[in-house]
């Protein structure tokens, strides 16, 4: 039996949704799926926000940059957008149950040092740790009951 498909969208799949990503693909274990796209891609995963992955023990480095059109196709059981242009551009998926919402800054756009820049990457990603583990456990306690 195929595991549902969870997908992150934002617009331009470089840094948010690739953080969220990897988060929950971590705190779910092998119980769901968990990719993430863009309704605009930049075609790259900004270094500050493997950086910022790696600080916490997790590699993100082997993710890439996807459209979102590349899983009109899939299964998605659940669509969470983590920016709010993302969320206004949102198709729907086939098979999709569940759609969520929880915007967060874009550290992309982080001016000054790269030490000051990292210190908004680190408070995105902890911001959308804690969204995310707390979204992760009330699944996971979901799952327990089915």
């Amino acid at each position: 039996m195929a595991t549902p498909l969870i997908l992150i969208l934002c617009t331009g799949n470089s840094c948010r949704s690739h953080l969220a990503e990897g988060l929950l693909r971590t705190a779910l274990n092998e119980r769901f799926t968990v990719a993430s796209a863009g309704s605009n891609p930049s075609g790259y995963v900004h270094p500050l926000a493997i950086r910022a992955m790696e600080e916490i023990g997790l590699d993100i480095s082997d993710h890439q940059s996807k459209h979102l059109d590349e899983f009109l196709e899939e299964e998605v059981e659940t669509v969470i957008t983590v920016c709010g242009n993302a969320d206004q551009v949102c198709p729907l998926f086939p098979g999709q149950i569940n759609r969520h919402h929880w915007g967060f800054d874009d550290p992309a756009h982080a001016t000054g040092t790269e030490e000051e820049q990292m210190a908004v990457f680190r408070r995105v990603r902890d911001e959308i740790k804690r969204v995310f583990d707390a979204y992760a456990a009330g699944r996971l306690d979901e799952a327990k009951r089915v």
